[in-house]
């Protein structure tokens, strides 16, 4: 790819002749090619994106640090290159660099993505993955399986467990997770598994010297120790490692929402939503004709939702039902065949018009939401904002969900939607609560789009 973009820059800027760098007034370089010079860039581009382990198994297939080490190693070429020009006062022409260096990075990292796609492919059936040997106690091995398993691209995938006092043959509850004897096994057990990879999910039962121990049972290079905490749905910013005294202490910064942020992520809505709000209003209008033509009752469905620090606000839809939908409700609940224990949801709710059938599917009910978000009681992205009742029934940690704003979009709609459990409808919310960026919400919002376009099985 580089050889692509930088020989593909050259011809593109300078031609196909021999033309050379310019030399300072001393004249004491010997003056060289682009052809040369290209080629020379090319090997320290390389050179740079192994120096700072952007292929390493760490980082390949998931995460974005990937992608940052290699805008990383990009600039800091070109930066390089940059100041040695100055310095040995030699002109480069700065076309040529100004196109390499962001065409370059966008094909790496989209390049990148794609063998990422094939990669997430295969381990999807198992390949290319670790084989894991979980240690620890039954709970936590437990519940580090659960969250392995949501992420098979990751390429971790879980064959046996040793736990404290542990007996082979049984198993560890609720998983299919076979225990392979107790933390003095760990040898035979990588053997028996074929693991290549040891992860202590919890000491507490353990003396202090085995997880070192552990370690030094390995063979260096091939087999791997990971620790895994049970800190789950942590950003990777928020978590630091610190070592002190030979500790290596895992810092958790607590989450905080500013005052800059908060402005930044009203700027973003009230730009996008207007912005969308000009380029769909012709779909707007439509949608309000054939509403109007096709069943009796308003254009704009307005229902009371609760947002941001709880406070309730009136959510606009377009109508996609019924007049008398929420009567024939309570009549409905007993026939429930999809959502959760918390979202009512129907895969064919009898209350659903024919044109509410088609904007439901393609998300186009939700388009006048993009009002809710000029006037400040909704965000672009954000938790999905809940019913009253739904709140009432809460556990008391879910309500950190109305910590922002809630959104046309989000973590819970481009993951699953109706075919999510309520605990995973939450864990997702939360996640997004208190890990967000600017980078989180642009890519909800591509993903959104995607699934709007190919809305699958999973749309209502």
């Amino acid at each position: 790819m580089l050889v692509w973009v930088v020989y593909g820059t050259q011809i593109a800027w300078l031609g196909l002749d021999d033309v050379r760098l310019a030399t300072g007034a001393s004249g004491s370089l010997p003056e060289v090619s682009y052809w040369l010079f290209s080629a020379g860039l090319i090997l320290v581009w390389m050179w740079s994106l192994g120096l700072v382990d952007s292929r390493t198994d760490r980082v390949i297939g998931t995460g974005n640090s990937e992608y940052v080490r290699v805008a990383r190693a990009s600039f800091n070429v070109f930066g390089f290159t940059a100041i040695a020009a100055f310095l040995l006062q030699v002109e480069i022409a700065r076309g040529y660099l100004i196109l390499s260096l962001p065409i370059g990075i966008v094909m790496l990292v989209l390049v990148r993505w794609l063998w990422r796609q094939w990669l997430v492919s295969k381990r999807l059936r198992g390949e290319y993955s670790a084989s894991v040997l979980l240690v620890g106690s039954p709970d936590s091995v437990a519940q580090i399986y659960r969250e392995l398993g949501r992420h098979l691209g990751a390429g971790y995938k879980v064959v046996g467990a040793c736990v404290p006092s542990g007996q082979r043959g049984t198993w560890i509850d609720g998983t299919h997770v076979p225990v392979m004897g107790s933390v003095e096994d760990i040898p035979s057990a990588m053997t028996d598994t074929g693991a290549d990879t040891v992860a202590v999910t919890s000491i507490g039962d353990m003396p202090p010297h085995k997880v070192k121990e552990i370690s030094w049972s390995l063979e260096a290079g091939r087999q791997h120790l990971v620790l895994a905490p049970s800190i789950t749905d942590i950003a990777g910013p928020r978590i630091q490692t610190r070592p002190v005294a030979g500790l290596p202490l895992i810092h958790v910064e607590t989450p905080r929402f500013t005052s800059g942020q908060r402005v930044v992520k009203r700027l973003m809505d009230v730009l996008g939503a207007s912005v969308g709000i000009v380029l769909v209003s012709p779909a707007l209008l439509l949608l309000a004709a054939l509403i109007r033509m096709s069943s009796p009752g308003p254009i704009l469905f307005r229902q009371t939702r609760v947002g941001l620090h709880g406070q309730e606000f009136e959510m606009l839809k377009f109508r996609s039902m019924v007049t008398d939908a929420e009567k024939l409700l309570r009549d409905l609940r007993q026939e429930q065949d999809a959502g959760n224990e918390v979202m009512f949801k129907m895969t064919n709710d009898p209350r659903v018009t024919r044109i509410g059938r088609v904007m439901r599917r393609f998300s186009l009910d939700e388009l006048p939401q993009l009002f809710n978000v000029i006037t400040g009681s909704m965000s672009l992205v954000g938790p999905r904002p809940p019913l009253p009742e739904e709140v009432a029934r809460y556990a008391d940690h879910v309500h950190r969900r109305f910590l922002v704003k809630p959104g046309i979009t989000g973590l819970w709609q481009v993951s699953g939607r109706s075919s999510l459990s309520w605990e995973d409808t939450v864990r997702l919310d939360l996640s997004y609560v208190e890990n967000w960026t600017m980078l989180t919400d642009l890519t909800i919002i591509a993903r959104t789009a995607r699934a709007a376009l190919l809305p699958g099985k999973t749309a209502m």
